[in-house]
């Protein structure tokens, strides 16, 4: 007798994810929401997808190594934790947007950039498991660990003894820094370092990393935390105030300052016929002279948009006008707006200071 075939059950219907309440609330009222509850978590989420992605690479590579990840304000690997926090505006894309409205980027928001810094937390993550920079071989590669971080630092564009991977010579900071740029260069999939790095100085370091990272990469890590100092879950500070305390952190330019400079780029009003103003032009072309200074310090876009502001301010003040050709006269203003914003961010801490 013929058994009888049970039929088959259909596959569940995938749930269509909710968006959160606060998801649709105008921008001022979302401002007003507290951290702590919006609720967020990495499960579900494109970020989620990401360090999967992350912890794949790293058992490609054959390390046993997993980091944790937590939701905080900023990218940062606190100090002998074997996880990293990761800002909270990359667990939706309503936050990215209200980002990128407060401060004129989001960090990290594209796939790839996100990966990269990934790569790098990670790196620091794997340095305190596994006290990575305790050993000779690391200190004979790559210097002092104990060396202070620098306020700024001074870098050697053209310098071959460092990797390039996070970008405004980052590598150059710190011996902490030159390590774990290394390691995310090492870490990459389809990297070609060997290649890359051919003829350079970097080369060394990487195959001396190599060799440490297969040394230990196999071996249970030395150093296991739980904590996750900084977590949105816990900060009741709301959307606001978290934004009005970042931009504090970056104090007025005195544009006073640049007078002669301004002069030399512009002309006063009794000293040409033509009409068009210095200040419309900075205004004109804000957005590209804020991206374009940005990719050239390395500092935050809403520095630069500090400094933009401020020099157009003073242009009214002291009626200046455009009597170059319109290419010159864009140059001079880039050029401007490097130096305030270099002004600017004297003082503050490198972009990628972890």
């Amino acid at each position: 007798m013929a058994r009888s075939r049970k039929p088959r059950r259909k596959p569940a219907a995938r749930r269509k994810a909710t968006a959160p309440w606060w998801a649709e609330l105008p921008t001022e009222e979302l401002l007003d929401v507290r951290l702590c509850d919006l609720d967020l978590r990495l499960e579900g989420t494109a970020m989620q997808a990401r360090l999967d992605r992350l912890h794949d690479e790293l058992a490609q590579k054959g390390l046993l190594f997993r980091p944790y990840a937590w939701l905080a304000t900023d990218w940062f690997t606190p100090e002998g934790s074997t996880g990293f926090a990761i800002p909270f505006w990359l667990a939706h894309r309503r936050l990215a947007r209200l980002e990128h409205t407060q401060m004129f980027e989001a960090e990290g928001a594209t796939h790839e950039q996100c990966m990269k810094l990934l790569r790098h937390e990670a790196a620091h993550a794997f340095d305190n498991a596994y006290r990575l920079h305790r050993r000779d071989d690391w200190r004979a590669t790559f210097g002092r660990y104990s060396d202070p971080y620098r306020v700024a630092y001074q870098v050697s564009p053209t310098s071959k003894q460092f990797v390039q991977h996070l970008g405004w010579w980052y590598a150059q900071s710190h011996p902490a820094e030159d390590y774990a740029e290394s390691f995310a260069v090492w870490l990459a999939p389809k990297s070609r370092w060997q290649r890359t790095y051919a003829g350079w100085p970097a080369l060394q370091k990487l195959r001396a990393l190599d060799r440490m990272l297969r040394d230990v990469g196999d071996l249970p890590q030395d150093v296991h935390s739980n904590d996750r100092p900084g977590s949105v879950r816990t900060a009741r500070t709301t959307l606001r105030e978290h934004y009005r305390r970042r931009k504090a952190g970056y104090p007025p330019t005195d544009s006073a300052r640049f007078d002669r400079e301004l002069r030399v780029v512009f002309a006063d009003a009794d000293a040409t016929r033509i009409r068009t103003s210095a200040a419309a032009l900075l205004t004109r072309e804000r957005t590209s002279l804020r991206a374009k200074v940005s990719r050239l310090t390395g500092l935050h876009r809403y520095v630069v948009d500090q400094a933009l502001q401020a020099l157009a301010q003073r242009c009214r003040e002291l009626d200046l006008r455009v009597h170059r050709p319109a290419a010159e006269a864009k140059l001079g203003a880039a050029v401007l707006a490097t130096m305030a914003t270099m002004a600017l961010a004297r003082g503050h801490r490198p972009r990628f200071r972890r």
